[in-house]
């Protein structure tokens, strides 16, 4: 009877217990700390020299993000990466460690780290990820009788959310930006809660980056596409660039455009 008691006391406690975590570095908190409305942004023609040096970089957290470490982050990275250099205006592709960012360092930091790394354009990546705690009152039954290694008792829902920022580190234009999202559920032992839920937490960044992906290529085109009309924008290549500016991007659409057609002429 006593074990009875203690089983339905340390139930009831658990079986309506609802937690939350929550880990988010926020582009606005970063760029503009002190502000306490919209930044008012003088009309200027930003100009672009293909191809352009660009650098990606996690905007830094209020707090230590225990869920994705740095490495994980660079890999992160690293297939954002592939989105850029999948076109032929974008020159050299840098991956800018966290560290190299500060809390609140506004766009000050932010030309630093442009100076250091020698990069033109920057995207930055925010985040918010919650993960919601609900411990399932069907588990306790078993906690005292057979064990917690053998019965799925807590549940989890993480859910994630990527945004990437590009902007013109002189003009601190926003070019364009895409966002990605995931949401990951699943329920683990009571012992092995923690790590199963931390993996959950790393899956959910890379859901949410391998959405961002095709949202960014097509910014990137629909980008391309602006420029060639836009008046706040001029294209002049750098020496020994011989893409033609905007000229040039259409040519490389015109070539992908072939590559496509040679392809499904073969496949027919």
């Amino acid at each position: 009877m006593l074990l009875i008691f203690l089983a339905a006391a340390i139930g009831g406690c658990a079986s309506t217990s609802l937690r939350s975590t929550r880990q988010a570095g926020s582009l606005v908190d970063f760029l503009y700390p002190k502000a306490t409305a919209a930044p008012e942004m003088t009309p200027t023609v930003t100009e672009l020299r293909p191809p352009v040096r660009v650098g990606i970089a996690f905007v830094p957290g209020s707090g230590r993000n225990t869920a994705v470490s740095e490495a994980e982050r660079m890999q992160l990275l690293e297939r954002v990466k592939a989105a850029f250099s999948a076109h032929a205006y974008i020159g050299k592709i840098e991956l800018i460690p966290t560290s190299y960012l500060r809390p609140g360092g506004a766009f000050d930091n932010l030309d630093q780290v442009a100076r250091m790394f020698d990069v033109e354009v920057v995207a930055l990546l925010s985040y918010d990820q919650v993960r919601f705690n609900d411990t399932n009152a069907a588990a306790v039954l078993y906690w005292t009788v057979v064990g917690a290694y053998l019965i799925q008792g807590d549940r989890y829902d993480v859910q994630t959310l990527l945004d990437a920022a590009v902007f013109d580190v002189k003009s601190r234009k926003l070019l364009f930006r895409a966002p990605g999202t995931s949401q990951v559920k699943g329920s683990a032992t009571w012992a092995g809660f923690t790590e199963q839920a931390r993996a959950a937490q790393s899956q959910g960044y890379a859901q949410a980056v391998e959405q961002l992906i095709p949202q960014l290529q097509g910014e990137l085109g629909r980008f391309r596409e602006r420029v060639k009309s836009d008046p706040q924008f001029k294209v002049a290549n750098k020496a020994g660039y011989k893409g033609g500016g905007s000229a040039g991007w259409l040519a490389a659409l015109g070539a992908l455009g072939l590559l496509w057609l040679g392809h499904a002429r073969r496949r027919a």
